[in-house]
């Protein structure tokens, strides 16, 4: 049966931390296996105040390089080294992003007690860069005013489910149980040919979770993120800075709002807020009035994807 997805909100702000909000950071949780998005100051403060353990951590997406989105990186792989990690760290970003950080590693986190691996992806080219057996990432190329992307993250459908009396009366072996949960029709005692729909259920929908952060408003993200259950888009600013928005390759909270409506998003999660707004009803308000589904990402809040 499939899990759950849940998105721990650590950080919702742009480039300038306040009192109350951090840097972009989010922790995805995908059957146990603990994706951390994007890595902004202070991640390490937020992972203790969410109860996140460190140690189920294996792999690190980066949007970008802008400084606001990875200068917690090196301070966290240096706690995990005090904390005695043995298990590699995978971390994946812009190939320049090695080039940046092992310089830090030589000198900072010499006797490191693991392996910090870079897989790098091309930015401009979306693609799968990781798989196991219960979810797939993808990258989406984005609009900002450095190669940055999204992440695409979704649960892989499961084999089908036997009816409970066709395994009753039919009694299929075991062989045959597996074929047809991967499809295939049964032809029983009678040499009666059974459809395969006939004898399984659906599998459950398989859940989807979109982060699309720091972008001007661009469709060329459509099709890819095209019914995603959750969509994450920055907001960074409210329609009457919509000319700042333009300059600095950022969005208003209604543009968000235009392109979760037009991908039919299942929800619209609002972040990456400009400082200059103390109260983010403004924005909230302005993406509802698009999208009615639409809610803000706040420090230490749990999303459960599918609800």
């Amino acid at each position: 049966m499939l899990k759950p997805l849940t998105i721990t909100i650590l950080g919702s702000n742009s480039a300038l931390p306040t009192a109350n909000r951090y840097p972009t950071a989010q922790v995805l949780n995908a059957s146990e296996r603990f994706f951390l998005i994007d890595c902004g100051e202070g991640t390490q403060q937020q992972l203790r105040a969410n109860k996140i353990k460190f140690s189920k951590i294996d792999h690190i997406f980066i949007s970008h390089l802008h400084g606001d989105h990875c200068f917690g990186l090196i301070g966290l792989i240096s706690t995990f080294g005090l904390m005695g990690r043995k298990a590699p760290l995978h971390i994946h970003s812009h190939p320049h992003l090695e080039k940046l950080l092992q310089p830090q590693l030589n000198y900072f986190c010499v006797d490191l007690p693991f392996q910090v691996v870079f897989d790098d992806f091309d930015p401009k080219q979306k693609g799968l860069i990781y798989t196991d057996k219960h979810i797939t990432v993808e990258t989406i190329p984005l609009k900002h005013r450095i190669p940055t992307v999204g992440f695409l993250f979704k649960q892989k459908l499961e084999e089908r489910k036997l009816k409970k009396d066709f395994v009753f009366i039919h009694q299929p072996s075991i062989k045959d149980r597996i074929a047809i949960k991967k499809g295939s029709d049964y032809i029983n005692k009678d040499g009666a040919l059974m459809s395969n729909k006939d004898i399984t259920l659906d599998p459950p929908k398989p859940l989807s979770y979109a982060f699309c952060t720091d972008t001007k408003y661009t469709e060329s993200i459509l099709e890819q993120i095209k019914g995603v259950d959750v969509l994450y888009h920055e907001a960074t600013f409210a329609a009457d800075n919509a000319h700042l928005a333009k300059k600095t390759y950022h969005s208003t909270a209604e543009q968000a709002a235009q392109i979760a409506t037009k991908a039919g998003a299942g929800k619209l999660l609002l972040g990456h807020f400009s400082s200059r707004y103390k109260n983010l009803d403004v924005l909230l308000n302005e993406a509802k009035a698009v999208f009615p589904n639409t809610f803000l990402a706040i420090e230490g809040d749990v999303i459960h994807v599918g609800q």
